[in-house]
């Protein structure tokens, strides 16, 4: 085994807790999404009309885009 090997190794062990870290996050959003009423924030667009429904899930857009952001600033930072 090479140094350059091992190397890629410890990168890759990195990545994959990082990916199953944000498989965590993501399905316990969507687990408990009922309770922390995500969808249903202020900012979200909905509009019934007759047999024609729309919704836009606004304020829930900017909050994932925060917090994602948030996150990937902090991954950046951190590594």
């Amino acid at each position: 085994m090479t140094n350059g090997y091992n190397g890629f190794m410890v990168e890759l062990g990195k990545l994959l807790i990082i990916l199953g870290g944000m498989v965590v996050i993501v399905g316990s959003l969507i687990l408990f999404s009922g309770r922390l009423h995500l969808g249903h924030l202020p900012g979200d667009i909905v509009y019934h009309s007759g047999r024609t429904s729309l919704y836009f899930p606004l304020g829930t857009c900017l909050l994932v885009s925060v917090l994602l952001s948030l996150g990937f600033w902090l991954y950046h930072r951190l590594r």
